[in-house]
């Protein structure tokens, strides 16, 4: 066994045994708040009935100082509210685009997952690729769009949000990986985007959708409005914000890469796309906040790439084992864009995307 293999052993066993203890504590977590639901029933009992009172209320007309009643809104005040299907993306309508050219080269066997693509930002050329035009579950990466849809909708806002009972058990019965935020718990928006990316927290990332647009499935629609401004509506369809697989959640590694650039001219993306380790808010649930990492961003760091690689996400899912996106740059500040998928370990993703920017980049 050489010393590489034996390195990545030591550091798989490290990160199954802070997995083993994650889930032992979210299911002591999860065990102290079912004792507690008849008391959180009867609240949401009553709370129910006021907003019923009110809701009676308010049926009878707004009321004005004079205590005349408005039976309706206005029309000139109607008129103004924007749907849901007429939302804009303000920050960036860019279409992104990269070509093939008579330079670009086919990706050796050095490079172990079945679609990879690298794209030159500053040329806009695909330097190199394999099967990067065909159907892949992007997994995890989905969050990449996650984040990027948030901040463009809602920017960076000084809020919390509350973690509900529903999204907790969305993301348990779906496996998901999660942060560890508790019911209840109010969750600086920031701590919901570093979430969504270093600790890839179904937790975080149902949370920033719902604080963005209300619902998960509202913000599903919102990312499939995106991929149709980034003109990538015909070979990608998103079903979920955490990138749960779905036959309809799809997109190829060449999508991935457009939405990723999308996400490096975005402040707010990049900013936490490049944190390599990060510190939730302290509050009584968590007197030290909680501890999260990129590990990918971590684990490449000090690998000869020939690049500095700034920026990435992970993702797996079974059916398309595991896959990352990247943004490195060279020397000279040039960037670039590298996206796999069908690697046989997180490890092997990474030195993938090693050799795709030494091979071709960092020569």
């Amino acid at each position: 066994m050489s010393i590489e293999d034996s390195t990545e052993d030591r550091e798989d066993e490290n990160d199954n045994k802070r997995m083993h203890h994650e889930k032992k504590r979210q299911k002591h977590r999860r065990r102290k708040i079912r004792r507690y639901l008849p008391f959180i029933a009867a609240m949401a009992a009553g709370t129910v009935a006021v907003i019923v009172i009110i809701a009676a209320v308010f049926h009878k007309g707004l009321i004005h100082s004079d205590g005349i009643g408005i039976e309706s809104i206005p029309e000139e005040t109607a008129a103004t509210e924007t749907t849901e299907s007429e939302t804009e993306f303000t920050v960036d309508k860019t279409v992104y685009e990269a070509k093939k050219t008579e330079a670009t080269k086919s990706v050796g066997d050095d490079v172990i997952s079945e679609h990879a693509i690298l794209i030159d930002l500053g040329t806009g050329d695909i330097i190199a690729e394999k099967d990067a035009d065909s159907r892949i579950s992007p997994a995890s990466m989905t969050k990449i769009m996650t984040v990027l849809v948030a901040a463009e909708t809602v920017g960076d806002p000084d809020d919390t949000f509350s973690m509900t009972q529903d999204i907790t058990d969305f993301s348990y019965t779906n496996d998901c990986s999660n942060v560890g935020f508790s019911v209840g718990e109010q969750v600086p928006i920031d701590d919901l985007y570093y979430g969504t990316i270093l600790e890839s927290g179904a937790d975080a990332a149902v949370g920033l959708a719902t604080y963005t647009a209300g619902s998960q499935d509202g913000f599903v629609k919102l990312m499939n409005d995106r991929l149709k401004v980034l003109g990538l509506s015909d070979s990608a369809h998103f079903m979920n914000c955490v990138g749960i697989y779905d036959e309809d959640h799809y997109c190829t590694t060449y999508d991935m890469a457009m939405i990723l650039e999308a996400a490096m001219n975005n402040p707010i993306c990049q900013k936490v796309m490049s944190e390599h380790t990060y510190t939730t808010a302290k509050d009584t649930e968590h007197p030290d906040g909680i501890t999260i990492s990129n590990w990918f961003l971590r684990r490449i760091e000090d690998k000869d790439s020939g690049v500095n690689v700034l920026c990435a996400k992970t993702g797996f899912v079974v059916q398309s084992k595991n896959c990352a996106a990247s943004y490195a740059e060279d020397s000279k500040g040039n960037g670039y864009i590298c996206v796999t998928a069908g690697s046989t370990s997180a490890w092997r993703c990474i030195y993938d995307h090693v050799a795709m920017y030494k091979d071709f980049v960092g020569k």
